[in-house]
């Protein structure tokens, strides 16, 4: 397994390799959902580097704080004493458990730039919005950002042959992909150890959550729902629970933080009116709405009107990583009954995006309506023999933003 990694999220591994080359400069922050390859591939890139390296997580239970930062950055430094002019390399995974760490490491990082210490640090932390915990504006100009997405089609494919069938089924956790000829198996893996492991260590444990049992419902009906809108009314109909709107919206926040579950906005050309709209629910990883559907892949593509779901949330996940990296921003609109599956921005450029599958007898083009009210530069419509889904699935978005 260790020698086909070494080939996954290329462009990410030779980026950090390639900073970690230059003069100190910044530190670098790795993030991104959990088993996505982020710990693995800073082993490798440091392997293959010239630098020593101290690497350590927080993910202990004798973590206590800032103490335990301070100790392994001194470590560090008699590494890079010993190592001379090259200097070493200290990596601290799992930071966002450490309570106000970037206070701890903006002072160290300052110490180490005036005394002219050949120490380069990476921190590497589950998302985002975790990490926010304890990036205040106090490391403000000393670091730099590496996402590192869920995997993607082409990685899946080229790691372990899966066909774009399995991958819309199965999604982009390499870690499950063994165990995919078990379903029960592999269901067992992503509800234990991906779905309970990130809701309980990096959303209830690291976030005030007043009513853990509210989000969980909250996850389980986003996943069931993925590709359809839900207005919170209805959600909370659903849901059984006395909580408002409020309560969900920030729930879901949470769980985009998490790289698991979005709510996207409905696309009104303005950002005010999109937050007010009902959330369309999007799953991260497709393996998500999978495990929580109960079906293997010959029953899923045997039901056809959810296999066109999930065809259309594999499309929305490949899009909302790239969302959740900061290279676009992603909505849908609807006018009527004429439907825009997706709605792209970057670059002030904006592209419709929508999703044909074999489960659509009939489908009528929303970009047109889309097209009068607002403007558009580009449009897609995946699933076509013009734009088939491999095709789609095989470039960045940024890529089809371009083209």
């Amino acid at each position: 397994m260790s020698k086909i990694r070494t080939t996954f999220h290329r462009p990410l591994e030779k980026l950090l390799a390639a900073r970690l080359s230059e003069p100190r400069r910044f530190i670098q922050l790795v993030s991104g959902p959990r088993q996505v390859g982020k710990s693995t591939a800073v082993l490798q890139v440091i392997e293959r580097s010239p630098l020593a390296a101290v690497m350590t997580s927080a993910d202990e239970p004798t973590v206590l704080g800032g103490a335990w930062i301070e100790t392994q950055w001194e470590a560090a430094r008699l590494e890079a004493k010993r190592a001379g002019p090259d200097g070493a390399v200290l990596v601290l995974d799992e930071i966002q458990k450490v309570p106000f760490w970037s206070e701890t490491v903006k002072r160290l990082w300052d110490e180490d730039t005036r005394t002219g210490a050949p120490l380069k640090v990476i921190v590497l932390g589950s998302s985002p919005l975790l990490m926010a915990h304890g990036l205040t504006e106090s490391l403000a100009g000393r670091f730099e950002v590496l996402h590192f997405p869920h995997w993607s089609w082409t990685e899946m494919r080229d790691a372990f042959g899966w066909t774009v069938e399995q991958y819309v089924c199965y999604g982009g956790y390499p870690g499950a992909a063994p165990l995919v000829d078990d379903p029960d198996r592999w269901r067992r893996y992503i509800t234990d150890s991906l779905i309970e492991t990130s809701i309980s260590r990096d959303v209830l444990l690291l976030n005030r959550v007043n009513k853990p049992a509210l989000l969980r419902r909250l996850f389980e009906i986003g996943c069931r729902y993925s590709g359809q809108e839900l207005s919170y009314t209805k959600l909370l109909g659903q849901l059984q629970d006395a909580g408002n709107t409020t309560t969900l919206a920030h729930y879901l926040d949470l769980l985009a933080g998490a790289g698991m579950l979005s709510g996207l906005t409905k696309y009104a050309g303005d950002v005010a009116r999109q937050r007010g709209s009902s959330p369309k629910f999007q799953v991260h990883n497709t393996a998500l709405l999978t495990a929580m559907s109960g079906l293997a892949l010959a029953d899923a593509i045997a039901d056809r009107s959810y296999w066109g779901r999930l065809v259309e949330s594999a499309v929305g996940a490949h899009l909302v990583n790239s969302a959740a990296a900061g290279d676009v921003r992603l909505s849908w609109w609807r006018a009527g009954n004429a439907e825009v599956d997706f709605v792209v921005e970057a670059g002030g450029r904006v592209m419709s995006v929508e999703v044909k599958s074999g489960a659509q007898s009939a489908w009528h083009d929303g970009t047109a309506a889309l097209r009068k009210a607002h403007r558009v530069d580009r449009s897609l419509v995946v699933g076509t023999d013009t734009l088939t889904l491999e095709t789609f699935l095989s470039h960045s978005v940024l890529h089809w933003m371009r083209a």
